[in-house]
């Protein structure tokens, strides 16, 4: 599987750690996020991440921000992106399950290290269920 990442300055520690953890699951990592500490504005790493969903060139994303809000806010602005935020793996387990996330979304100031790696992992083998689920994605686009 080929999964964009992204992140800000909030997200940096987390997201060199999950490029690793990911190449060492066999996946390929597109790296949209900044390599830098210093403050920096989301949305500049949201968007590109999101028009890569869009496209194909990645076939799902993860992205990690300071509480989450701002990445989900703004990947959610891309009609072809279904970016659901968790903070615990039960939520991860769900917005896979019941809203086919396509990006799952995490707060690096509100999780663990080990809370991430957790739901990223549900996030990854869970399936949509579809039936009613797929009625209510379908009523979703403007």
């Amino acid at each position: 599987m080929t999964i964009g990442i992204c992140n800000d300055h909030a997200g940096l520690e987390y997201k060199l750690k999950l490029v690793k953890y990911l190449s060492g699951k066999g996946h390929s990592v597109v790296d949209f996020g900044t390599d830098s500490p210093e403050s920096c504005d989301y949305c500049d790493f949201a968007h590109p991440l999101a028009s890569a969903v869009e496209s194909g060139k990645v076939d799902s994303g993860i992205a990690i921000c300071g509480t989450g809000n701002g990445m989900a806010i703004t990947l959610n602005k891309h009609q072809g992106v279904r970016a659901g935020l968790a903070w615990n793996t039960p939520v991860a387990h769900l917005v896979k399950e019941h809203n086919n996330a396509n990006v799952l979304v995490v707060p690096a100031r509100f999780a663990s290290y080990r809370q991430v790696v957790s739901m990223v992992r549900e996030w990854l083998v869970t399936d949509f269920a579809g039936g009613r689920h797929q009625r209510r994605i379908d009523k979703i686009p403007v």
